[in-house]
């Protein structure tokens, strides 16, 4: 994750289906914190739970609800049973009409 820069990455189990999102503060809390001992948890330990996902054609409105709802920064995109990829606010705002990004910043801003 370091190497690549990023804050999430998908973990795929049986059959290539999505199993879950291990983010870099999973590893903290779960691992370092908790007292784990990272060169010997796997990141299928780490990606427990149904994660949230959108659909490859979802509207970026529809990616935006369900990040605020579920206040989730980054989502899973699936095109059937296919993990297709991963989007993030960063990506969305990237994206944005560059005289609206505070206003999507204030929508996606989790206290």
């Amino acid at each position: 994750m370091e190497d690549l820069d990023l804050g999430a990455l998908p973990i795929c189990g049986e059959g290539n289906r999505l199993k879950g999102v291990v983010t870099d503060r999973d590893i903290v809390v779960q691992c370092l914190v908790g007292g784990g001992d990272p060169r010997t948890v796997r990141a299928g330990e780490l990606a427990e739970g149904k994660p949230v996902t959108i659909g490859a054609d979802d509207s970026v409105e529809g990616m935006i609800a369900t990040m605020i709802d579920r206040q989730v920064p980054r989502l899973p995109v699936i095109d059937g049973h296919d993990l297709v990829g991963m989007v993030s606010q960063a990506d969305i705002a990237r994206s944005y009409p560059q005289d609206r990004v505070g206003e999507l910043v204030e929508l996606i801003s989790f206290d």
